[in-house]
């Protein structure tokens, strides 16, 4: 009896939990986006409460069977028996319950019987509306039939699809796209709670300075080679990066900061673009882009911007908000991020996985560009029809969201980097202590000293010269038996071997990296060659598929430009002369350390400042569209551009109006004409300006043509990074069709450009004087 007993007892219970079961399950895919009011199927219920009744009825069945066993027999009686009655006692009162379970039971199997007899009658209406749905015919959403359509074939070629409750049927292909994307109106018969009437932003927290480089070092992590040494160049700098934060504070007078939250993905370090430098750090390879990244950190730290920091696909998947699958579908969330710096390999990661939201919020990314992207290259429908399509271009974003390292071209924002500040003591040491006939050759890989034979061979009669390459150690490097090769060295080790070495040489590559600029600030002559021709993607191999058509004059453009003798010496390398009559020159010329401003830490925190506080790509005025054909009575607004005193160029007109709120200010316009063979980046230049390509806009107009005394016989919009320009030789007069080809690089023989330019801050190329 006892075991009749507990058999019952697990029986019911068994039979409740399975019961709850069956009312609590969810089918896997169910999602709020999913049409279902099943409670749970008819013919299944209704068997579970069927068999859970007779099951009831059968244990009070042996229940009352054993209680009429034991009224009939004396196997209570006596002393002798076993199992005293009292043992027994409670049976009663589990009879008294059981019977009370079966009759709750009872009426549970009413009342839901009752349920799912509405919730069929619900399922039939709601099934029905599912099956009936149709494609609505809105004009104003005219891609909502092509959409359907694509997601009938392809709905389950992104668990994504899945994710957000498409599962198959018309209808939840049309509430996908009319709620998670936007091809299709919104369905009149979806529950849909009112708008909230919409509450003013919280106030935003303003930036303040930071103090403290420590908890940078921990945001950025560990785990890899590269981030090791960001984190050591980081700590080197970090006295230096205060101090130059403590000056700008001071200038900035307390001026309000919108504090930004900012999401870094270094996307060149992630395990699926191969993170190909970490393993070749210690080993001699290019490090350039880790300085610049690791010097972009401390700077935004420092300006007291909230940053999230990720070298990995699974970390930025996590922080965008990324919906499981293959990244077919928008983000779940608004974007949590303000800005977002990463690299070429950090954009294609994202496109791959945000879906629609890419296109969205791309505007609030910035790509970190060491070599820059041209707008001919960046426009996907113009680099395809004229040949301008590269590995790493077409994006179609606005140019000066590419940040390089160098200021290459104006069309891009130049990022930069930082070289170490020497105080006047470390300054007078190094004047002290130079060793006149001592040259250290840059390049850390033994395949830049090959074929440099007869270089070093001239150089040798004339200085001791030094090497850093790379070496293990049962395997002797490939340089001259008279170099001193002293391996791959530290960074404050190769520091303090610049500041013994008169001459920093370098053979043609790397090309641009920071090493030139180190030297220089260490009080050496850097002697560079010079390219002829020079060196581009059509005639050489570095160059091609790079989305640039710049033309290379050196090893070192920015140091040739910007910095210039005595400093910097470019000659050709190809006739043996000029290279040693520049070491002898040079081997008698004193220089002092030099550093320019705009690589110096206040400089870049200076220059990023001013960036994220005025650059703004997703508020943008709408693109000018080509004027409409207009009656003789109607005037054209007067041109807020005039001729400049001496009548060779035009000017911000004193009379016209000014937006207080543009960047650059448009008083640092000015308009000049190209010759046929420069581009505007060098027209500028040679008036001592800058090629400004947001005020490209201000000359795109055909009065502008008339105010520069050009005649045009015709007037065109088209495509093309060369416009606005003249054909002088027909007459014919060209505007820029589409803004985002606005280019300050390229020329053409036939044509002279349209040119906007601006003066610029000392020192500090990428700002105007009034820009700060």
């Amino acid at each position: 009896r006892i075991f009749v007993l507990g058999i019952g007892f697990f029986t019911l219970c068994f039979l409740m939990t399975s019961l709850g079961g069956q009312f609590s399950a969810k089918r896997l895919g169910d999602s709020p986006f999913t049409i279902r009011t099943e409670v749970m199927g008819t013919l299944e219920s209704r068997g579970v409460l069927r068999r859970m009744s007779d099951m009831l009825e059968m244990l009070m069945k042996r229940m009352d069977i054993l209680a009429r066993l034991e009224n009939s027999t004396d196997f209570h009686k006596g002393d002798e028996a076993r199992f005293p009655l009292d043992r027994f006692q409670p049976a009663a009162g589990l009879m008294e319950r059981i019977q009370a379970i079966a009759q709750n039971v009872s009426d549970i199997a009413i009342k839901v019987d009752q349920i799912l007899r509405n919730s069929l009658l619900n399922g039939k209406v709601m099934e029905g509306r599912r099956d009936q749905c149709e494609v609505p015919r809105d004009p104003k959403y005219p891609d909502c039939a092509g959409k359907v359509e694509w997601m009938r074939a392809r709905w389950t070629s992104d668990p994504c699809y899945a994710f957000f409750g498409v599962d198959g049927t018309e209808c939840s292909f049309l509430i996908y796209l009319s709620e998670v994307e936007w091809f299709c109106p919104p369905l009149p018969w979806r529950n849909r709670t009112a708008a909230l009437p919409s509450t003013p932003p919280p106030p935003r927290v303003q930036a303040a300075f930071r103090s403290d480089l420590a908890p940078l070092l921990e945001l950025i992590g560990t785990g890899k080679e590269s981030l090791s040494f960001m984190k050591k160049r980081i700590r080197h700098l970090a006295q230096q990066w205060l101090r130059a934060a403590r000056r700008l504070e001071q200038k900035l007078k307390g001026r309000q900061r919108d504090q930004k939250h900012i999401l870094i993905h270094i996307g060149f370090l992630t395990e699926e673009s191969g993170d190909v430098f970490s393993p070749r750090v210690l080993k001699g390879g290019p490090l350039g882009e880790m300085v610049q990244w690791a010097d972009i950190l401390a700077a935004l730290f420092l300006l007291g911007h909230s940053l999230r920091v990720t070298v990995s696909l699974k970390e930025l998947q996590s922080h965008l908000g990324v919906p499981p699958g293959r990244g077919n579908c928008p983000l779940t969330n608004p974007l949590p991020f303000d800005l977002i710096y990463t690299d070429y390999h950090g954009l294609q990661q994202m496109k791959q996985h945000m879906g629609l939201s890419f296109k969205k919020y791309r505007c609030r990314v910035r790509v970190i560009d060491t070599f820059g992207t041209e707008p001919a290259y960046n426009h996907e429908e113009y680099a395809t029809l004229r040949g301008y399509r590269t590995n790493w271009g077409y994006w179609n974003l606005q140019p000066t969201q590419f940040m390089t390292m160098f200021p290459h071209t104006p069309d891009n924002s130049f990022m930069g980097f930082v070289s170490e500040e020497l105080n006047e003591t470390q300054r007078q040491f190094i004047k002290s202590n130079k060793a006149s006939s001592m040259a250290v050759v840059y390049g850390k890989e033994a395949s830049i000293w090959k074929g440099k034979e007869k270089f070093l061979a001239i150089l040798n009669k004339y200085m001791e010269i030094h090497g850093t390459v790379y070496y293990e150690t049962q395997r002797p490097p490939e340089v001259p038996a008279f170099v001193k090769n002293h391996g791959l060295l530290p960074q404050h080790e190769f520091q303090q071997l610049l500041r013994k070495a008169k001459l920093f040489i370098g053979f043609g590559f790397p090309y641009e990296g920071p090493a030139p600029l180190e030297a220089i600030a260490n009080g050496c002559v850097f002697l560079q060659a010079r390219f002829s021709p020079p060196h581009s993607s059509l005639n050489h191999e570095f160059f091609r598929g790079k989305p640039t058509s710049r033309e290379v004059s050196s090893q070192h453009p920015y140091a040739e430009d910007f910095i210039g003798k005595p400093h910097v010496w470019t000659v050709d390398y190809n006739n043996s002369e000029e290279f040693e009559a520049a070491i002898k020159t040079i081997m008698r010329t004193q220089v002092d350390p030099y550093l320019p401003y705009e690589y110096t830490c206040e400089g870049m925190l200076e220059r990023i400042q001013a960036y994220i506080q005025h650059q703004d790509f997703c508020t943008s005025s709408p693109p000018p569209l080509p004027p409409k054909a207009k009656s003789p009575a109607m005037q054209s607004p007067p041109s807020p551009l005039a001729l400049s005193p001496n009548a060779t160029h035009l000017v911000w007109s004193p009379s016209a109006s000014r937006d207080p709120h543009a960047w650059p200010p448009v008083d640092s316009l000015q308009v000049w004409v190209s010759e046929t063979q420069h581009a505007c980046t060098e027209t500028c230049r040679r008036h001592g300006l800058v090629c400004e390509p947001t005020f490209f806009r201000f000359l795109n107009k055909k009065e502008v043509f008339l105010q520069l005394s050009i005649t045009c016989d015709s007037t065109e919009y088209e495509m093309n990074h060369l416009y606005p320009a003249v054909a002088e030789n027909v007459h014919e007069c060209y505007l820029q069709k589409e803004p985002l080809l606005f280019s300050c690089a390229g020329y053409n023989t036939k044509y002279r450009r349209l040119c906007p330019c601006r003066d610029y801050r000392k020192g500090q190329v990428a700002l105007c004087r009034d820009c700060l």
